[in-house]
């Protein structure tokens, strides 16, 4: 159940956290959003919840014939991969520098592309290859004029990694399984869609009045409602094939020092996407901004920050989220406070045992600028239910 409440100007905000916990700017966030006309039932607000661009990280919001483009964020349909692989932790040396390198050399990561487009050279058959071909040699030309100029760079950005929150990692279950995870996004055409969308939407009439001009939204029925559904749908594929793409030279990777490396299982997960879907009886649709779906029995990733622990879920199809979960542990702390709170000496110490970048480049996503992985998987125990606890024993970060 959830752990509060807040009484909005037309719904109730109900948050998986204590009110306490929260910082202002995000909770008065929670407020507008449960103003707007279209909000249907409630907002459901996940524990590792913190302030966002327009709306709150780790918020769900199920509209009536709208949807609000800022509600999704900038990098549309980012998400996670976990691949179970037939390896143990006794195959593995006791050194992954070299296996990080060779990672880092096959995934771009950063603002850095491949060199040339990789997608058809992997894949010459089977869903992957038929999605890339859908997407670009089928559908690219339907986009957004915001698009057309984008073609070749979204090419070669296919299977590369970007900066941020965005990892790549090894990781042991408590069985001392061997698992591949990564989280990406949609890269740079994902966010210039975004933000070409929540312009848009801004300079719309309906949006004259709201509390926050970058919650505009757009109505069903209109045309900017339907090519933003296009843009929109278009580049949530567009991450899932990023993330396919990147298991696949994940894989070429390790196999150069595992060429037994099978996979035996996937979880693939999208936690900044839009869904049309059936709740409470009624058609809705779904924006969640820093959470996944966790429909009964269905299975999701919730990660922990670099060098703490990650966890694989299975849904509970808890109907007073929207049927959400958590997207992983959720900041603490903005990029700047952790840079100024914490030394290359407390990175060092807090990634003891990862094999990673321990330079101040990556000094803002430090352990100690997020929340307790533990405390956001207890406090949503009537969400979702553990399947599997990992821990990272290496990290790439762009």
């Amino acid at each position: 159940m959830c752990k509060s409440e807040l009484k909005g100007e037309k719904v109730k905000v109900k948050l998986w956290t204590d009110v306490d916990k929260v910082e202002s700017s995000a909770l008065q966030q929670l407020r507008n959003i449960a103003s707007l006309p279209w909000v249907f039932k409630h907002v459901a607000v996940m524990p590792d919840v913190h302030y966002g661009k327009g709306a709150t990280v780790g918020s769900v919001i199920a509209m009536k014939d709208a949807v609000a483009p800022a509600a999704v964020g900038v990098d549309i349909g980012c998400g996670m991969a976990a691949v179970l692989t037939n390896l143990t932790g006794n195959d593995l040396p006791d050194s992954l520098k070299e296996i990080r390198s060779e990672i880092e050399k096959n995934i771009p990561v950063g603002f850095s592309m491949h060199k040339r487009p990789v997608v058809e050279k992997l894949f010459k058959h089977g869903e992957t290859y038929a999605l890339a071909k859908s997407l670009f040699k089928q559908e690219f030309e339907t986009l957004s004029e915001r698009a057309k100029p984008l073609y070749e760079r979204s090419l070669s950005q296919c299977g590369t990694l970007g900066g941020g929150n965005h990892f790549i990692e090894l990781c042991l279950d408590t069985e001392n399984r061997v698992w591949m995870m990564l989280h990406s996004g949609s890269r740079n055409i994902g966010k210039e869609l975004a933000e070409f969308h929540i312009h848009r939407a801004r300079k719309l009439a309906h949006n004259e009045l709201l509390p926050d001009r970058d919650l505009a939204v757009f109505l069903s029925g209109t045309v900017e409602m339907e090519e933003y559904r296009r843009d929109l749908f278009w580049a949530q594929r567009y991450a899932y094939l990023n993330r396919l793409t990147m298991i696949e030279l994940y894989f070429e990777a390790l196999k150069k020092f595992f060429p037994q490396i099978q996979e035996v299982s996937r979880v693939i997960c999208h936690h900044n996407y839009v869904s049309e879907e059936t709740h409470f009886g009624e058609d809705v649709v779904v924006t969640r901004k820093g959470a996944i779906s966790a429909k009964k029995g269905e299975f999701g990733i919730i990660p922990g920050s670099m060098g703490t622990r990650s966890f694989i879920v299975k849904g509970l199809g808890n109907p007073e989220s929207f049927e959400s979960a958590s997207h992983g542990a959720g900041r603490r702390m903005s990029r700047g406070e952790a840079k100024r709170k914490f030394t290359e000496s407390d990175l060092l110490e807090q990634t003891k045992g990862v094999e990673c970048r321990k330079d101040t480049g990556v000094l803002d996503e430090i352990p100690g600028a997020y929340k307790d992985i533990h405390d956001v998987i207890e406090a949503q125990k009537d969400l979702v239910e553990v399947v599997s606890e990992l821990r990272q024993v290496l990290c790439v970060k762009g």
